[in-house]
């Protein structure tokens, strides 16, 4: 079985995880000028929650008003220079999942040098033949691994927690609020996009301010300048915490410290509250 950030990622998941990074279709962004000067058809469809977190749809620079998507076999066909400066605009604009070719040639083939612009790339599932030499070191950038297999003693109010803790999510979406619920006892909330407003009521209803860091059932509620709810998380005690760090289908509901958590949640404007399940 193989492991990522010390969770088991079974074959299944490896495969959609290859579906993700390398979708049969992916998106360009573009200016109306640079479609028409590389002759590409804008199609400015809605991407789906994966598309979104692999290709940070939600970060690409205003300039880019269009999007063109692109088989890899379409892709293959336009000419060098278009591909090299295709690939360079995305790099540009912000545009994820166009790794550096000196940090990957060595792994997926020196094949990527004659992509592009023999500095950039953009992945492909031609690439991905070996994807336990690849997925794992995407997924887990940046991230702690998940510590769920120190803790000694599981919280017997919350019982959801030991289910929860070390798993991934099955696609984009599910986030940090419906974790926190669903580890409260709220069915079905880990699977899916859980917005502002059902949280904030939730929050109402079974909380009351106060709560201690190191017992469980203390909801962390970071806010923002504008005192809208930006993250939570749960400590189930003896000083852990339950968080998942985004909605993104690389982002895995794991068990960190509560200092930990609180280090990778620091962000400028952000102001921290605890709250006390009450039921």
């Amino acid at each position: 079985m193989l492991t990522v950030l010390g969770i088991d990622v079974s074959p299944d998941l490896l495969a959609r995880w290859v579906d993700w990074l390398a979708p049969d279709e992916q998106p360009f962004f573009l200016t109306k000028k640079q479609a028409n000067a590389w002759s590409l058809t804008v199609d400015d469809r809605e991407p789906s929650r994966q598309d979104r977190d692999t290709y940070w749809t939600y970060a690409i620079d205003r300039r880019a008003a269009h999007t063109a998507w692109l088989t890899e076999a379409a892709y293959g066909e336009l000419p060098k220079a278009t591909r090299a400066a295709l690939v360079r605009a995305q790099v540009n604009y912000g545009r994820g999942a166009v790794p550096t070719v000196r940090k990957w040639a060595g792994v997926v083939g020196a094949e990527v040098r004659q992509q592009a612009d023999g500095h950039r790339f953009v992945w492909w599932k031609s690439l991905l033949r070996e994807p336990e030499r690849v997925l794992p070191e995407i997924v887990s950038e940046g991230l702690g691994p998940s510590r769920h297999g120190d803790v000694r003693t599981w919280p017997a109010d919350f019982p959801r927690v030991r289910e929860l803790a070390g798993t991934f999510a099955d696609g984009s979406g599910p986030n940090c609020f419906g974790t926190v619920m669903a580890a409260c006892g709220v069915e079905g909330a880990e699977s899916v996009w859980m917005v502002r407003e059902p949280f904030e009521e939730w929050l109402a209803n079974h909380t009351e301010p106060g709560g201690q860091d190191g017992v469980p059932g203390t909801v962390f509620v970071w806010r923002d300048a504008a005192a809208l709810v930006q993250h939570a998380a749960l400590t189930i005690g003896d000083g852990w915490m339950l968080h998942k760090p985004s909605q993104s289908w690389m982002s895995p509901r794991k068990v960190r410290t509560v200092t930990q958590v609180k280090r990778a949640t620091r962000t400028a404007g952000w102001r921290l509250e605890r709250h006390k399940v009450v039921g």
